[in-house]
Formats: structure tokens, sequence, C-alpha cells
């Protein structure tokens, strides 16, 4: 009994540890407009991403696009220059055409995998990518619905909360366009009762 006490207590501090971690890094600045039941509406400013498209499921496409995206971070660039880590990893279905690489594996969804860039960087100063497949992108401002939910990763929690996310926005009689974004700002070891997970909808208008 002793002993799981212990090993309940370590994970706890651990867990605690590992969330102090996470909410001292960098998040995209965005002002509250609006804040429903279920929901809110934020207004992002234009941001700076690097960005790769990676053709897998929902749960998988993370995975697959981490080590290309940190690889780009962490010095596989022109002038092996470092960046800081920020939050959220930020996926979205993609639209586009396929790239070679892209095209060489089996059909099927293509997702775009997104790291926010620091506020300190512009276009002109982040370093150029060595691996093709990693692209630098301008996002310009937005408006977003948002919900917000913590537990697993699953494609099943995913839906749940978008389907609760559309049917919110229709009771408040707000349209959206394009593609929701899945935004998780936590690494995997933080157990799932602590994760942050969000869905994103653009507002139209």
């Amino acid at each position: 009994m002793m002993r799981r006490i212990l090993l309940l207590s370590v994970l706890a501090l651990a867990a605690s540890l590992t969330w102090r971690a996470a909410m001292a890094i960098e998040e995209p600045q965005y002002e509250v407009v609006r804040t429903f039941d279920d929901f809110e509406v934020r207004r992002y400013g234009a941001t700076l991403v690097a960005q790769t498209a990676v053709q897998a499921g929902l749960e998988e496409a993370g995975n697959q696009a981490f080590g290309i995206l940190a690889g780009y971070i962490f010095g596989k660039n022109k002038g092996e220059r470092r960046i800081e880590m920020t939050a959220p990893v930020a996926q979205t279905p993609a639209k586009i055409a396929m790239t070679a690489p892209v095209s060489q594996t089996p059909a099927g969804e293509v997702m775009l995998v997104r790291f926010t860039m620091p506020r300190e960087w512009t276009l002109e100063t982040l370093p150029e990518p060595l691996d093709a497949r990693v692209e630098l992108k301008a996002l310009p401002a937005r408006t977003v619905a948002v919900i917000r939910y913590s537990g697993t990763w699953s494609e099943a929690r995913y839906a749940e909360h978008l389907d609760r996310l559309t049917a919110a926005l229709a009771r408040e009689g707000l349209r959206w366009t394009g593609e929701p974004v899945w935004a998780r700002y936590n690494p995997p070891m933080m157990p799932w009762f602590l994760r942050r997970n969000e869905i994103w909808l653009e507002l139209a208008g």
C-alpha cells in the first residue's frame, strides 16, 4: 500500500513539474472577443509557422510530422540556428497539390502539421530549411471559435468535441469557414487528464 502511495506521489510530482515546464513555453498571443458556455471566440494576430504535409490520418499525422519539424527548429537549417519550441502543435486537413515526397506514400488523407515560430522571428530572419518538406509561411490575422478539452488524443474525442463546437456555433448563428484546426499544447508524457487540447474553427466575415 505504501509503495502504491509513493508511486502515485511521484507521478503527481512529475506531472506537476511537466505542467509547469509546459506553461513556460511561448504561445501565440490572442484576445478573447467573447465567451460562450461551450466555447470562446478569439482574435489572433498574424503568425509565422513552419509546416509540413504528411499523408496520414488524424492520430498518426503528428507523429510522422514531428521529427521533420523538430529537425528544423533544432538546427537542420542554413546556419544551424536553434529556434525555441512553442505551443500548440497544430494540424489541419490539407487541400493542397501533392508534392513529390508525399505522393510517394500510399493514398490517404493529407494533413498539415504546424509549429508556430516565436514572435522574435520574421520571414526574413528565419533560417532557410534544409529539408524540402518544411515550408515557412505567414498566416494572416484571424478570428476563431475555440473549444477546449482534456483527455487523450484519440480521433473519437476529437470528433466528439468538433461536433459539440459546430452545434454550438449553429445554435448561436455563427458561420465558419475552412477546415478545423486541432491544437495540442502538451508533450506526450503529460498525463491525459492534464492535457490541454483545442479545436479551432475560423469564423466567416
